[in-house]
């Protein structure tokens, strides 16, 4: 058979052209995440040299200490390869999932509440503070609309409207699926005061957050807010939101005590021996909200199994735990309810006292807790 021969010469134009591509790709690329809002905002030399002087900072990057994977790679491998957790394809549930109409009156009340909407977003009244976790509640988690995991449910960023004034946002760390652009500028307005790992502020205040309207705080570090007592909490994750700044700010969970209800919420995370030190100095907790909704098991350095979150339950010593990170988007490969039914599963045989509120249902924390038993999710 007849090949055609190419000649040296044409072979190097065609690399050339391709290499020039690469450049002009890298170059867009980073001309849009720059100039994107989405995308944040980083660390300034001043903060860099401020955490240089902190021992979970290394060679401009945050970590966790007793990690053996520094580098996070295991986190950053996809979900989606076949030798993923679960063969399920059930990995987005086949109709939308339905909001339960929202309890304002509860909400507004002087009790201590908790109202759940999906995935780690929580509003929480604690002492009549009211309280916004991670308030993701766009319907994509993602830089771009066009691509990224979509909401389970209906856009949940008309809710914002209908919010009593918020006395504070805690955010656990960077991530898409956890600090939302879109939600943090509808908010901007009724909100009082943001509290934030370190690095994080940076994020807040290109997208118009006063930078005295929030407080930043590292590991271990406490303070007070109206009453409660705060701690920011190590977390065994990572941080980032664009292509080169991965681990620049810092990640954690929030311990938030009230006179009536001591709280706390791990953020994302592997199971490690935190739980049990962050249990020693600040629990017990009437209500823990544990992460344990996205997982593979090549991702121990970043996100528990829901087994590993009842251990995590038991070992901050929370009276009542609650499952997070799922009910709203897929990021792992495994059956969108499966996280709620092990954890199910795995609290009944530990004795845990586990609730899992539909999306939007207000619960009291009045120490009992008294949530009637479903399964929804089916």
């Amino acid at each position: 058979m007849f090949r055609p021969k190419v000649s040296k010469k044409i072979i190097k134009r065609i690399a050339k052209y391709f290499l020039v591509l690469i450049v002009v790709l890298g170059v867009v690329i980073t001309l849009f995440i720059n100039i994107s809002p989405t995308f944040g905002g980083n660390p300034s030399k001043e903060q860099k040299d401020v955490y240089k002087t902190f021992e979970n900072y290394k060679d401009g990057k945050f970590f966790y200490q007793a990690s053996k994977n520094l580098d996070g790679k295991a986190a950053g491998s996809p979900s989606t390869l076949p030798n993923a957790n679960s063969p399920s394809t059930e990995t987005d549930p086949s109709v939308q999932i339905p909001v339960s109409e929202i309890d304002w009156n509860k909400i507004n009340s002087k009790e201590d509440s908790l109202t759940w909407f999906g995935h780690s977003a929580v509003l929480l009244s604690l002492d009549n503070n009211k309280i916004l976790i991670d308030p993701m509640l766009g319907p994509i988690a993602s830089p771009v609309t066009f691509a990224g995991p979509k909401r389970y449910s209906e856009d949940l960023l008309g809710i914002i409207e209908k919010m009593p004034p918020i006395d504070a946002v805690f955010i656990t760390h960077d991530h898409y699926d956890h600090l939302d652009y879109h939600s943090i500028k509808k908010l901007n307005g009724k909100v009082r005061h943001f509290f934030v790992p370190y690095g994080v502020s940076n994020h807040l205040i290109r997208w118009g957050i006063a930078k005295e309207k929030i407080t930043e705080l590292n590991w271990w570090d406490e303070t007070e807010f109206q009453g409660l007592a705060i701690a920011l909490t190590p977390s065994k994750h990572f941080s980032g939101r664009g292509v080169f700044n991965r681990r620049s700010t810092l990640w954690g969970g929030w311990v938030i005590l009230g006179t009536q209800t001591r709280f706390y919420t791990s953020g994302d995370g592997g199971y490690d021996a935190h739980f049990k030190e962050i249990g020693d100095k600040y629990g017990p907790f009437d209500i823990a909200l544990l992460e344990g909704g996205q997982y593979d098991k090549r991702w121990p350095e970043s996100h528990m199994l829901p087994e590993e979150s009842v251990q995590a339950n038991i070992d901050v010593q929370g009276k009542h735990m609650m499952l997070m990170h799922w009910g709203a988007f897929t990021l792992a490969r495994h059956g969108w309810a499966e996280p709620i039914e092990r954890a199910t599963k795995a609290a009944k045989e530990r004795d845990v006292k586990l609730i899992a509120p539909k999306i939007g249902e207000t619960v009291l924390l009045d120490g009992k807790l008294s949530l009637p038993v479903s399964t929804w999710w089916n």
